[in-house]
C-alpha cells in the first residue's frame, strides 16, 4: 500500500515538474520572440493602447466631439485643449480619439469581410482547379488590374457617402489579393499525403477543405490580415479626404485633414495631429505584420 502511495506521489510530482518545465519553456520562448521582434512588440502595445482609447473614449474625453462652440474656434494648444480646437470650436484631441473608432472599425470590418470572400474563393479555385479556377482567377486579375482606391471611389460615387457604403466598397475591392495567396497555398497543400489519404478514404471535399487545408493557411492569413488593415485605414482616409468617404460631422481622421488644410500655416496642429495619428496606426500595424511574418516563417518552412 505504501509502495503504491509513494509511486502515485512520484508520478504526481513528475507531472507537476513537467508542467513547470512547459510553462518555463513557454515563457522563455515568449522572451526570445520579444527580444528578436522588439519593434513588433512595441507596435502591439501601441495598437492595444489605441484600441483602449477608442473603446473608452467617452470616459477619457472631457468634451463632446460634435458640440460646436464658435467662441472657442481656432484656439492654440493649451492645458484645457492640448491640441487646440478646430474651426467650429471642437476639441481636436477629442475628435482624434473618437476618430480612432472610425479608423479601427474601417480597418477591421472591411478587411475581415474581404478576407472571408477571398479565402473562400481561393480555397475553391485552388482545390477544384479547372474552369472554376480559371473563372475565379481571371475575375481576380480584372480586380487587381485597377487601383483599389479608384474602384472604391467608383463604388462610393455610385452608392453615395457614408460609413456603411465604405464597408461595402472596401470589402468588394480588396478580396482579390487574398484569393490569390490562399489559392497558391491550397495548390501546395492539396498535394500533401494527408490530403491524398483523406481523398482515398472517401472524405468529402468540404471536410478536406475546411478541416485539413484551411487550418494550415491560418498563419499566412494572420500575417495578411495585419498587413491589410493599414491599407483599409489609408483608403478610408483618402476617400474621406476626397469627400466621398465619411461625411461631416463624423470624427474621421481623413475628414479632419481635409477640413483643416486651409489652416495649415496658421494652425498647423489641426492638420498634423490627425495626419500623425494615421501614420502611427498604419506603421504600428505594418511593423506588427512584419514581426508576425518573421515569427511564423519558420513554421511555414517546416510545414
Amino acid at each position: 500500500m505504501n509502495k503504491d502511495t509513494g509511486q502515485t506521489e512520484q508520478n504526481f510530482s513528475s507531472e507537476i515538474d513537467d508542467g513547470i518545465d512547459i510553462e518555463e519553456s513557454f515563457k522563455e520562448k515568449c522572451k526570445n520572440i520579444i527580444k528578436q521582434n522588439k519593434l513588433a512588440f512595441f507596435s502591439l502595445i501601441m495598437i492595444i493602447l489605441i484600441i483602449l482609447c477608442a473603446v473608452f473614449a467617452n470616459v477619457i474625453c472631457r468634451y463632446n466631439p460634435y458640440t460646436q462652440s464658435l467662441k472657442d474656434r481656432l484656439l492654440a494648444p493649451s492645458f484645457a485643449h492640448p491640441l487646440g480646437t478646430d474651426e467650429l470650436g471642437r476639441d481636436t484631441l477629442t475628435r482624434i480619439i473618437f476618430g480612432a473608432r472610425i479608423s479601427l472599425t474601417i480597418g477591421l470590418i472591411p478587411t475581415l469581410i474581404s478576407m472571408f470572400i477571398g479565402t473562400i474563393l481561393g480555397l475553391v479555385a485552388g482545390y477544384f482547379g479547372g474552369k472554376i479556377d480559371f473563372i475565379i482567377m481571371r475575375f481576380a486579375d480584372i480586380m487587381l488590374a485597377f487601383p483599389s482606391l479608384l474602384l472604391a471611389m467608383v463604388v462610393m460615387y455610385t452608392m453615395g457617402g457614408g460609413l456603411i457604403n465604405i464597408f461595402i466598397a472596401l470589402s468588394l475591392v480588396n478580396w482579390a489579393s487574398t484569393s490569390r495567396v490562399v489559392r497558391s497555398e491550397t495548390l501546395s497543400l492539396s498535394k500533401k499525403e494527408y490530403v491524398e489519404a483523406a481523398k482515398s478514404m472517401g472524405v468529402g471535399n468540404a471536410t478536406i477543405i475546411f478541416r485539413h487545408i484551411l487550418p494550415n493557411c491560418i498563419p499566412t492569413l494572420v500575417v495578411l490580415f495585419t498587413l491589410s488593415i493599414p491599407s483599409a485605414i489609408l483608403s478610408e482616409s483618402s476617400l474621406s479626404f476626397l469627400g466621398v468617404g465619411a461625411q461631416p460631422p463624423t470624427a474621421s481622421w481623413g475628414l479632419m485633414v481635409v477640413s483643416a488644410k486651409k489652416y495649415l500655416f496658421t494652425q498647423p496642429v489641426m492638420v498634423l495631429a490627425p495626419a500623425i495619428a494615421i501614420m502611427t496606426v498604419v506603421l504600428a500595424f505594418n511593423f506588427l505584420g512584419d514581426g508576425l511574418r518573421d515569427i511564423l516563417d519558420p513554421y511555414l518552412k517546416e510545414r
